[in-house]
């Protein structure tokens, strides 16, 4: 275990160091041929419907969550603010779902902002709340705006520059990468709750769906039912899923001595 005391340093010097690799690497522009997805079939009048219908798993595991952390239920938690940034992770499942579908009703990179910002918004408000329940609640909540400038200020600047002539997406990659060291890099941290290992599971999900989104067209060419992106989407709501299992089962540790925020 890592002690607390030195979580800061570990949040700040991980920030450096993918901060420092980003800069050094070319700029990474967006390829126009991302848009073009494997599975391009329509159905009952909409186009890509694999693609657009899959986001439905988002909306209900959202809805199914923000049903879960209703206030009554704030006694799930150490300190009741916690649930604030589950409560908006939640919501933001809900936000990508309608994104999403969005941006494949007619893939550019103009409906590709409202796909990217909702997940950006999921991502940092999980971070938050993995903040707040192993190094202190204080910590998450006052790092929750940053997070999310920086998630959301990442897709900005990369839009922003596409319209110059010159996307860049080291920014909003660093910051994705950055999510996912953390979230494992702090489950070394002591706990105050169990089933700990559920975040693990969820990185693994979020990474499983990267490779389906990487092998999008071989996917589709070996099952020819669903494509890698369309499993991507399933793989991704997946993991939001098992976060909600999480906050069911799992029961707060005995004997910690609570941090005062």
């Amino acid at each position: 275990m890592i002690p607390r005391s030195k979580a800061p340093l570990l949040l700040i010097g991980v920030a450096i160091v993918i901060g420092a690799i980003a800069l050094l690497l070319p700029p990474i522009p967006q390829p126009l041929a991302y848009h073009n997805f494997a599975d391009q079939r329509g159905w009952f009048g909409v186009p890509n419907f694999g693609d657009v219908a899959s986001n439905l798993p988002f909306a209900i595991v959202g809805l199914w969550g923000l049903i879960l952390l209703s206030p009554r239920d704030a006694a799930k938690f150490t300190d009741p603010r916690e649930r604030w940034l589950y409560v908006i992770m939640f919501a933001g499942l809900i936000l990508t779902a309608f994104g999403s579908a969005y941006y494949h009703l007619a893939p550019s990179n103009t409906r590709l902002v409202w796909d990217r910002i909702p997940i950006m918004i999921v991502f940092m408000a999980l971070l938050a709340a993995v903040i707040a329940e192993r190094v202190s609640v204080g910590a998450g909540l006052w790092l929750f705006p940053v997070l999310q400038a920086a998630g959301v200020g990442s897709v900005i600047v990369w839009r922003a520059g596409e319209l110059r002539g010159h996307g860049d997406l080291r920014f909003y990659a660093a910051v994705q990468v950055y999510a996912i060291l953390i979230l494992l890099l702090v489950l070394l941290l002591p706990p105050r709750y169990s089933r700990g290992i559920d975040f693990a599971v969820v990185v693994g999900l979020y990474v499983l769906a990267k490779i389906l989104e990487e092998t999008d067209r071989q996917v589709f060419a070996l099952v020819h039912i669903l494509s890698g992106h369309t499993l991507k989407h399933l793989a991704a709501a997946a993991a939001g899923y098992w976060i909600l299992r999480m906050l069911k089962k799992r029961q707060r540790v005995v004997g910690l001595i609570r941090e005062n925020p």
